[in-house]
């Protein structure tokens, strides 16, 4: 994206007030169309709106986002299989279940937390499906991380968990070459804040010294 491309999305998004907070400098629009209601990323919770990590990064409020065709078996007094506190007896935006078992009931602010925790080896906590269950959670606008679990140490990791440490911007400016790094400044090396297996220098992708995050293109 050129930088007069992100000044008039800037501008633009600045007139447009969030439906959940009514706040202005909304920069997400449903994806359906014919509507035009808009939203800041924290505000999509309160509000109820799904924003799809994957793809075309699709968002969608609350009225139009994508609902689970699969329904939760009815039973009673339905617990969530990761804080075992009480859920929803049906499918709602709060209330998910696995597409694969069907009997796994879980809060969606639950599910998420797994997904971070679990990296690479999220998949259902009660029948243990990954494809399907992967792919359902997020068309469902759950954020899935590619990183090793957190509960895998160090040691096991091992070379896959090592620091990368060049910039892999298409073109590096660093005078230094892409194996240059510094502690702060225009050549500080940032680290893909969701897979962290590539990175660029600040200076290389345009990124001021307040941005403390960045995203490679494949993520």
């Amino acid at each position: 994206i050129l930088i007069r491309d992100i000044r008039r999305i800037i501008q633009e998004a600045a007139k447009k007030p969030c439906f959940v907070c009514r706040n202005m400098g909304a920069t997400i629009t449903c994806w359906a169309t014919g509507c035009d209601r808009s939203f800041h990323l924290p505000c999509a919770q309160h509000g109820e709106c799904v924003t799809q990590f994957f793809g075309l990064y699709r968002s969608f409020c609350w009225e139009h986002c994508p609902r689970q065709a699969v329904q939760a078996s009815p039973r009673q007094k339905s617990t969530c299989c990761i804080c075992l506190d009480t859920v929803e007896d049906k499918t709602s935006y709060k209330t998910m279940v696995c597409p694969a078992c069907q009997d796994a009931h879980f809060h969606r602010h639950c599910i998420q937390r797994l997904a971070l925790y679990a990296g690479i080896r999220f998949q259902c906590p009660c029948c243990q499906n990954q494809d399907l269950f992967v792919m359902e959670m997020l068309t469902m606008g759950i954020r899935v991380s590619k990183r090793p679990p957190s509960w895998v140490s160090d040691q096991a990791v091992g070379l896959l968990d090592q620091r990368h440490s060049h910039c892999d911007a298409s073109t590096c400016l660093c005078p230094e070459g892409r194996e240059h790094a510094e502690g702060e400044g225009p050549w500080e090396l940032l680290l893909c804040s969701s897979c962290a297996a590539e990175g660029t220098h600040r200076h290389c992708s345009s990124l001021e010294n307040s941005t403390s995050s960045w995203e490679c293109e494949g993520c």
